[in-house]
């Protein structure tokens, strides 16, 4: 979630500078977004096969709640894959509200 807050900052950050140009903001907020949700998805194919002890979720459990090896890699890698699938869910919606509003300031002239 910080990673995404980050990215969409960033967005928000190259929409600004480009403010002048309302269909340009839309259209690089748009297209950025689905760069973001590529990554995303990506990191949701790689959330199988990382290693579960080299994720922060598992850094920040107290060793003493932590569940046996074999059963981590399994559950830890389904909650790191859907977490991305739903972070990469709101990012396609976000691209195609933006892609939208582009499309729209480009029909009206603006």
């Amino acid at each position: 979630m910080r990673a995404c807050g980050f990215g969409s900052l960033a967005i928000f950050c190259v929409m600004i500078g480009l403010s002048f140009d309302p269909r340009a903001a839309f259209q690089a907020g748009g297209f950025l977004s689905l760069v973001m949700t590529l990554v995303l998805l990506l990191k949701a194919h790689e959330a199988r096969t990382k290693d579960h002890r080299r994720m922060e979720m598992w850094l920040y459990l107290p060793k003493e709640r932590r569940p046996p090896q074999a059963y981590a890699q399994k559950t830890i890698a389904a909650a790191m894959r859907e977490t991305y699938f739903t972070f990469a869910r709101w990012s396609v919606l976000l691209s195609i509200m933006l892609l939208a509003a582009a499309l729209l300031a480009s029909v009206l002239g603006i």
